[in-house]
């Protein structure tokens, strides 16, 4: 049986997404306090506004969605969607780190931006540009 706890959500996040640790922190926190102690929560409890980072998580693989059709007493069909923690993943996403101080430029190339590497990454007549609008 797999726990997934608040650091190592925080840890998956961060090294997935490419956040610092206090934003993904708040964020895992808030998957927590969704979850409490199921693996599985029903989605009508989201409001459109946090369903957003459940669709991230979704895309970046510590979540998924699953349905469950019900046949009601008047022969209506009904529908409800779930999310689930994709635990093995979450866990295998807090330990590595080949996610984390990167991100995608525009030309598809993955760049470093630990360290201040993406400000040495910038050409010279960039800064200029900046201070002559006064940025």
């Amino acid at each position: 049986m797999n726990i997934i706890t608040l650091d190592i959500l925080s840890k998956a996040i961060a090294n997935r997404v490419g956040i610092d640790m206090g934003e993904a922190r708040r964020d895992a926190g808030f998957v927590m306090d969704v979850f409490g102690f199921q693996d599985r929560v029903i989605d009508n409890v989201l409001d459109p506004e946090d369903r957003q980072l459940f669709y991230i998580l979704e895309e970046e693989g510590m979540l998924t969605t699953e349905r469950e059709e019900t046949t009601l007493y008047d022969g209506r069909e009904w529908i409800t969607y779930y999310w689930r923690l994709k635990k093995k993943n979450i866990l295998k996403y807090a330990k590595d780190k080949n996610y984390s101080n990167r991100v995608l430029a525009s030309n598809e190339a993955v760049c470093d931006i630990s360290h201040g590497g993406i400000y040495s990454s910038l050409r010279e007549n960039i800064w200029a540009t900046r201070k002559r609008y006064n940025l």
